[in-house]
């Protein structure tokens, strides 16, 4: 954040950053007073100390021709980016198409190794499924390829398993309650592949914490969108047919602090999860 410039104070810092934008940009007196249409010697007497600050117009106008923000050339922000740019850098929109691991995800993923990944997911997390529930979820979408999807599917999660990331896994309390009943979502999901999938979730969980962190929220006290967290570098929220990635650090911090309150207030602790696991594992039991 910038500190407040007296106004006083504001005319060197123009003079300054002006003569630094232009160096910059390899821009002489003579080019940049064509841009903004002024006389030559109107630039020079900008540049001189004891020049009083440039109307708004001018000001803009020299922004614009330097490809500069005008709050930056006037003191008023730490950033030269014009501000279009900062938030083309910061936030971009690009699809997500309904398959496995699509590209972008998995470049993210690359991209944050090594750093801790939190994920509220919108179903069961892709990474800890077993195959039968992949076949079952994604049959739809793969057709004649299921098998080579399904393949080169198994090979990013074995990678990203292996990428020194630690996974903290944040789930509404209701979504493996629905999974372990075969309702909602899950409906049509045969009982011996949601045993065997609770089975599979009851072994990463007993293997891998504290690498591997999974915790349930109920959703009637707070409420989430899917969301990931690549370490301190961006935050992605999936939208359904398009992921909107943040990568500004406030944003990122923020996003973080919505997922940690997950954490917090969670019915179901990380080191809960083999009992609740356990239960719902016998509740499938009793329904087949």
């Amino acid at each position: 954040m910038m500190d407040k410039i007296d106004k006083r104070d504001r005319a060197p810092v123009f003079r300054a950053r002006l003569a630094e934008a232009m160096a910059a940009r390899g821009i002489t007196q003579a080019a940049l007073a064509r841009a903004t249409g002024v006389d030559r010697s109107t630039i020079s007497a900008l540049l001189q100390p004891g020049t009083r600050l440039p109307n708004a117009q001018l000001a803009a106008d020299c922004a614009r021709a330097l490809g500069i923000s005008a709050d930056w050339l006037l003191g008023l922000s730490g950033r030269p980016e014009p501000i279009a740019d900062l938030l083309a850098a910061s936030l971009t929109l690009t699809e997500a198409p309904r398959a496995l691991i699509d590209e972008r995800i998995f470049a993210w993923h690359q991209e944050a190794a090594g750093y801790k990944i939190r994920h509220v997911p919108a179903t069961l997390p892709d990474m800890l499924k077993i195959r039968g529930v992949v076949e079952w979820e994604y049959e739809p979408q793969l057709g004649r390829t299921a098998e080579q999807a399904i393949g080169a599917f198994e090979d990013r999660l074995a990678w990203m398993r292996g990428a020194g990331s630690d996974y903290e896994i944040a789930l509404p309390v209701h979504e493996l309650r629905a999974f372990a009943t075969g309702t909602g979502y899950y409906e049509g999901l045969s009982a011996d592949l949601r045993l065997a999938q609770l089975r599979h979730l009851q072994t990463l969980c007993a293997q891998l914490y504290p690498s591997l962190r999974l915790c349930l929220f109920d959703a009637r006290k707070l409420f989430s969108a899917p969301v990931t967290i690549f370490g301190p570098l961006l935050a992605v929220i999936y939208l359904g047919g398009h992921y909107l990635a943040f990568r500004d650090t406030a944003r990122v911090e923020t996003i973080t602090q919505h997922f940690d309150l997950l954490v917090r207030e969670a019915d179901v602790g990380a080191r809960d999860m083999p009992a609740h696991l356990d239960a719902l594992c016998a509740r499938v039991g009793e329904s087949r």
